[in-house]
Order: C-alpha cells, then structure tokens, then sequence
C-alpha cells in the first residue's frame, strides 16, 4: 500500500513579516528592559560598564530617578541615607584589665563622591567588612586608656567623642562618612560598681564638708573685715574729738535748748565749765 504523504504548511509572505514583527518587538521590549534602571530615593547607582574600564569613578554616581544605559553595562544601587549600627555588649578591657561591656551606636553613611571607589575596593558589604571592626579596634583601643572610675561616671563623654575622632580618621580612608558615635550603657562588673559607687559617695560627701568649711571660713573673714573697719572708724571718730571741740559743740547745744518755749533754769558752771540747763520737768 502507498504511505500516505503530508505535506509541510508553507507560511505565506505575511505571515513570516508577521512572526519577525512579535520576534523584533520581544527583543526590544527585553532590550528596553534591560537598558532602564530606576534609582529610588535615598539611593545611588554605581555604573559597570561590561567592556569599557569597568566600575566607573570618574563620574558622579547615578542620581534618582529613571535612567538609560547600555543593556550590557550593570548598575549596583547603594542606600546613601544616615544608617546606625548597634553594637551591643561589646567586652573590652580597661587601663588595669578589668572586663567591660558596652552597647555602642555608629551613625554613617556611604561618601556619596566616592561611591564608585567605595564600591571598587569593598562592595556593598562595607558595612561588615569596614565599619564593624573598626568599631571594635578603636573602642578597644581608647577604652584600655581609661580606668573602670572613668568610664563609669566623668570621662564618658571624652571616651566617645575619641572613639569618634579616632574612626572618622580610619573611614574617611575607606570611602565612608561617620556622622556620630554614641556610647549606650556602660556595664562594669557588679564588685566594681559597688566599690565605685561606694567610693564616689565618700567624695560628694567629702566636697560637701569642704565647701561647709569655706563657707564658714569666708564668713569668719567677712565678720573680721567687719569689724576691723567699725574698730577703725571709731578710731578716727576718737581722735577727731577734743576738748574743744566738745565744749563748742555743748555750747551750740544749750543755745539750741535755751530757745526752747519751756520753762527752764540755766546754771552757769556746770562740769567742765559748761552751762548746766535744768527744765520744769
């Protein structure tokens, strides 16, 4: 018997301009794609170009918003707001050796103008590979400058703005920009604390002793003070005051009282030769 034949569809002209239309339109579509990159806000992009000099740091990082490049070139995003980073119960060790722990908050952000060499030479892993042990080099570092007394209560703040200093030395080189570093909580061992405390009591209580006694003795000097300048004006008063002087101001005295309206007897030679003046009364 004959096999059957079956014979192959032929595609008209039409037909095959039509397949190569959706063809072509696929690939744009894919092309167009992978050409647009939106940057969202807060963000950066760091352009790769695929056969040119690669990550590209020459030239600003992409800014927000949409953007068109080569489909073979990548953009890596990076979020450039301030982010925080919070180590908690860091050990470290004081001037004398004693154990410490501290919970410690790092605020930065990626140096928007290096981005691409941020991006070249540590990846968007910076943040474990950069800002983490430069926080547990450097607070371990100004921390072992200090005793447990000091960290405890008046040299907090001296300690965080050093480990501050220190770190946006180390990270300005690595293409990050630190905007602060907060010291949380200081936890010293409870036989520390207590001594500390107990010892830090003793000297409030001994400050307070001592200003009692400079303010009694500053009194004491005031009352002295006082009373030499009321000794020595009545010195003077002493000395301006002579006989004569006593007689003619008893003398405008008597003047005065003999003008009086009341009835009165005047007795020449009184003591010291001054009129005696007796009244009615």
């Amino acid at each position: 018997m004959a096999q059957p034949e079956f014979e192959i569809p032929k595609l008209s002209r039409g037909g095959i301009f039509g397949v190569g239309g959706i063809i072509i339109l696929v690939l744009l579509l894919i092309l167009v794609w992978k050409s647009s990159k939106n940057i969202g806000y807060g963000e950066a992009g760091v352009l790769f170009k695929t056969f040119g000099q690669g990550v590209v740091t020459d030239e600003p990082p992409l800014g927000e918003g949409f953007h068109i490049i080569a489909p073979w070139n990548k953009v890596e995003k990076y979020n450039t707001k301030q982010q925080e980073l919070f180590q908690k119960d860091m050990t470290v060790l004081s001037s004398n050796g004693l154990e410490i722990n501290l919970d410690i908050s790092v605020l930065y952000q990626p140096d928007l103008k290096n981005l691409g060499k941020l991006h070249q030479t540590k990846g968007t892993s910076y943040v474990e590979t950069v800002i983490a042990p430069q926080i547990r080099a450097v607070t371990r570092s100004v921390v072992g400058r200090y005793t447990p007394e000091q960290l405890y209560s008046s040299k907090r703040d001296a300690i965080q703005n050093e480990i501050y200093g220190e770190m946006k030395i180390e990270l300005e080189k690595q293409f990050v920009q630190l905007n602060a570093v907060l010291v949380r909580n200081v936890t010293l061992p409870v036989k520390i604390k207590n001594y500390i405390e107990k010892k830090l009591g003793q000297e409030q209580e001994t400050l307070e002793y001592e200003f009692r006694l400079e303010k009694a003795k500053k009194e004491a000097e005031r009352q002295k003070i006082d009373a030499e300048g009321k000794a020595a004006a009545n010195k003077i008063l002493s000395a301006s005051l002579t006989d004569k002087i006593l007689k003619e101001k008893g003398i405008e005295a008597t003047l005065q009282l003999s003008k009086s309206p009341n009835s009165k007897v005047v007795v020449i030679g009184g003591a010291d030769g001054m009129p005696l003046i007796l009244g009615n009364q």
